[in-house]
Formats: C-alpha cells, sequence, structure tokens
C-alpha cells in the first residue's frame, strides 16, 4: 500500500462543521417542536428522530464497507482493507445505539409497567443477529496475523455480511408479524405521523449518515497514521 488516502483537510472541516449545526438543529427541534398525540407512542414519538436514523446510517456504512472490500479484492490495495475496516467498525456502532434505543423505546411503550426489556421481536433478533455478524468479521480479522491473507480473506467475509443486511434489517421482519410499524399486519410508521415529524425525520437521517462520515473520515486518518509507523493495517 504506497498511496495516501486522499482526504482532503479543508472538505474535510467544512462537512464536520456542517454536520455538527445540522444535528445540533436537528436535536432540538427534536425535542422542542410540537408533535401529534399518537396512540400509546405519546411523547416517546420522538424517538423516531434517532433510532430510526442509526439504522439508516448502519446500512449506509455497510454499503461503503462493501464496496472497499470489493475494490480490495479488485486491486489487492491495502488502503482499501483499512476502509473497509474502519466503516464497518463505525457502522456496527451506530447499529448498536440503533439496538439500545430500540430496546429502550419498547420498553415505555409495547411494555410499559411490566419488567419485560426484551421479547424476541423479529426486528430485534434480525438486528441482533446482524450485529453478530459483524461482531464475527472483526474476530476474523484478529486470528489474521499475515496483512495481505487477513484483507483478502475479511473482504470475502465483509461481502457476504454486507449482503445480508437489507434482508435481516428489512425484508425478513416486513415478513412476520411484530409489535414494529410496517411489519406484516401493521401500517407503516410514515402511515401513522403527521408530516410535522417528516420535517425533522428525513434531515435527521441526513444529519446522523454525515456523522458516520466524519467520524469514518477520522479513523481512516488515524489508521493511516498507524499504518506508516507499524507498517500492518489496523485489526
Amino acid at each position: 500500500m504506497n498511496k495516501h488516502p486522499h482526504i482532503r483537510i479543508d472538505r474535510y472541516a467544512l462537512v464536520r462543521n456542517t454536520v455538527f449545526v445540522w444535528l445540533t438543529a436537528v436535536v432540538v427541534a427534536g425535542f422542542l417542536v410540537n408533535i401529534p398525540r399518537i396512540n400509546i407512542l405519546e411523547h416517546t414519538a420522538r424517538n423516531l428522530y434517532f433510532h430510526v436514523p442509526m439504522w439508516f446510517t448502519m446500512m449506509a456504512a455497510v454499503g461503503v464497507s462493501g464496496y472497499h472490500s470489493l475494490r480490495l479484492l479488485q486491486t489487492g490495495s491495502l488502503i482499501r482493507d483499512i476502509r473497509a475496516m474502519q466503516a464497518a467498525r463505525v457502522g456496527a456502532w451506530f447499529g448498536v445505539l440503533g439496538l439500545l434505543t430500540g430496546i429502550i423505546w419498547s420498553k415505555f411503550t409495547w411494555y410499559v409497567g411490566t419488567d419485560v426489556w426484551w421479547n424476541f421481536d423479529p426486528r430485534q433478533t434480525m438486528a441482533s443477529l446482524q450485529l453478530l455478524i459483524y461482531g464475527a468479521y472483526f474476530v476474523l480479522r484478529s486470528a489474521l496475523d499475515d496483512p495481505d491473507r487477513r484483507a483478502r480473506i475479511a473482504a470475502v467475509y465483509n461481502l457476504f455480511a454486507a449482503t445480508t443486511t437489507p434482508f435481516l434489517l428489512y425484508v425478513i421482519p416486513r415478513q412476520l408479524q411484530s409489535l414494529h410499524p410496517g411489519a406484516e399486519g401493521n401500517p407503516a410508521f410514515s402511515d401513522i405521523t403527521e408530516p410535522v415529524m417528516r420535517l425533522i425525520f428525513y434531515p435527521a437521517i441526513i444529519g446522523f449518515i454525515g456523522l458516520f462520515w466524519v467520524l469514518y473520515t477520522q479513523r481512516v486518518r488515524t489508521a493511516w497514521i498507524k499504518y506508516r509507523v507499524i507498517r500492518d493495517p489496523e485489526l
């Protein structure tokens, strides 16, 4: 790997500052703008601005990671391995946040007044499985010492993991009975929300994907510096 990751500092700074202002506005609006009273959800419906964008962001990160794994197999450039791994790592953290915000949301809506935090709802189960698949990706990387061999094997596995994402997070849960909106027998969330909520929801998706880009870029820069020092891509 002899190419710099081509990160433009001026563009990075502009995007970082824009994302900071954008997300600040989204968070403030998410808590302060009046929303309609939705049956059962009440004010917990505001979690729509945070919980759902986490999964959109994870899927975007998976797409970036899978793309760089494919490019690694085509070119053999280890910078692609660094990019694929860092995108997967940041994306996995967004997935964890998505799962946690979902657990808390369900506790104070579906299971309020009970001791239930988890009931193996199809979306919860599929999301957990997806995170375990990516956990195995990181374990696989740590089990291989040779950088080139690790990059190739990890890339193949990562492409498999990326292809499972839309099925586990979207396709399969929609075919099963679930308390989640949009599942079998339930209306989509867009059918039970007012347009005012969408004015915050869509910018929230853009903002959190922008936050992924900022964090991903930071980690690629750091990993590149580490590589120049120890000559081995970060696990």
